[in-house]
């Protein structure tokens, strides 16, 4: 595929704008909060944000795959699939952090094209195109080259993401490596990766829907993004959760990939 078709990104804007308002008015509001199987939290804006989504793509792309966290997939394997995350980052998102956001990614014939994150209260908006440098709020950002991994900062989500063994010894190995660990960011750490504000972002446990609009927005700023041996994850609803490593530059990357080996 050329670079990404305009009126497809414009799409893309106008949802991550429908997603907007209904994140600012539940947000630090006293909503209930209900546990999925996975026991996982899920709150009315996770759901409201996702069924308005599906409704405009519905109505304007009819043809088109959706994929989301919380209905699942229709037509997944269109030549182009959606894929939503309404509220990437619930826990902060109940707990009054804003580091909590939407996530819309584009699939074509399973290769990511399209990638938004959005934190829908600071209104930042990272914006990754096949074919188009990523952008944040309409300017160009990169990512931070020519760092080695004892100047590297480093961000994951939370430590328990990390299974007990070797996935945790793992990730620990890579946290002694580097400058600087935090936790926490939720999908805002890859927004302060493209914006070449932090180096490494490493994470576990990660589903198709957690990741697919990250590929983009990294790639397009110059940086790289895979699993941890360096491949693609899975581009397909339902495949196993996937382990995640984006970094600033290949070579930054090929340095805590060769670290994370299991």
């Amino acid at each position: 595929m050329a670079a990404l078709d305009r009126p497809l990104i414009d799409l893309a804007l106008r949802l991550a704008a429908a997603a907007r308002p209904i994140a600012r008015t539940y947000f630090r509001q006293p909503i209930p909060v209900d546990d999925k199987a996975d026991k996982s939290p899920v709150t009315i804006a996770d759901r409201e944000i996702e069924q308005t989504l599906r409704r405009i793509l519905a109505a304007e792309r009819p043809k088109d795959g959706v994929i989301g966290e919380e209905f699942g997939a229709d037509r997944p394997d269109a030549d182009l699939a959606w894929v939503i995350d309404p509220i990437d980052g619930t826990k902060s998102f109940i707990t009054g952090k804003p580091s909590f956001g939407t996530l819309i990614g584009l699939l074509c014939r399973g290769e990511p094209v399209l990638g938004i994150v959005f934190q829908p209260i600071s209104d930042e908006l990272w914006l990754g195109a096949k074919g188009h440098p990523t952008t944040l709020n309409g300017q160009e950002v990169r990512a931070r080259a020519g760092r080695i991994l004892e100047q590297a900062y480093l961000y994951s989500t939370a430590p328990e993401m990390f299974a007990e063994g070797d996935e945790a010894d793992a990730f620990a190995r890579l946290s002694r490596r580097v400058k600087c660990t935090r936790f926490g960011a939720d999908c805002y750490a890859y927004g302060l990766l493209a914006s070449g504000c932090i180096d490494l972002v490493c994470e576990a446990d990660l589903k198709l829907h957690d990741y697919t609009a990250l590929f983009p927005v990294i790639e397009g700023a110059g940086g790289k993004i895979a699993d941890w041996t360096g491949a693609p994850p899975p581009f397909v609803a339902g495949k196993v959760p996937g382990r995640i490593l984006a970094a600033g530059s290949a070579e930054l990357f090929d340095e805590a990939k060769d670290i994370l080996a299991i």
